[in-house]
């Protein structure tokens, strides 16, 4: 990574982005999810409404993120907004594997879990490819990343 590239990533004010992901999730209620989440397309990232179970409390608990197709799964990252530490919904899918998606077409029911190794390199790629300034974001974080699979849920018989 250079010190060019870190120069370039800035963020705005914590409180702005606070604000910002909160006025979101208040259109998207407020509309009755007509607005606020967006499909995927090969030059863009979608964004969709996670609800996760609260890892402490046992009650959903709702989040909107970016995403992109990867065959069958869901691909999005444990961002926490470019700050250190981990998102919530994040422990709490750790926690609580299984969880639901709400897509501009629909809701699915998904297990998360962490890419690794050759598979989070090749999904950070593609990230990078719709996000120039991915690299130079994460190096804002103190650790790594990580690059949160959501795949679907497959019934045992």
């Amino acid at each position: 990574m250079t010190d060019k590239v870190s120069r370039q990533a800035r963020l705005p004010p914590r409180w702005f982005v606070r604000l910002a992901w909160s006025t979101h999730r208040g259109l998207y209620r407020g509309t009755g999810g007509r607005f606020g989440l967006r499909r995927a397309r090969t030059d863009r990232w979608g964004m969709m409404r996670l609800t996760t179970t609260g890892r402490r409390t046992g009650e959903e608990r709702s989040v909107i993120l970016g995403y992109f197709d990867d065959g069958p799964n869901l691909v999005t990252m444990a961002m926490n907004g470019w700050a250190d530490g981990e998102p919530a919904w994040w422990l709490n899918l750790q926690a609580h594997p299984d969880a639901a998606v709400d897509l501009a077409d629909g809701r699915r029911t998904i297990r998360g879990r962490a890419a690794e190794g050759s598979e989070r390199e090749r999904l950070w790629a593609r990230w990078r490819d719709l996000d120039k300034n991915l690299d130079g974001y994460a190096a804002l974080r103190s650790g790594e990343t990580d690059v949160v699979i959501l795949g679907p849920v497959v019934e045992k018989t």
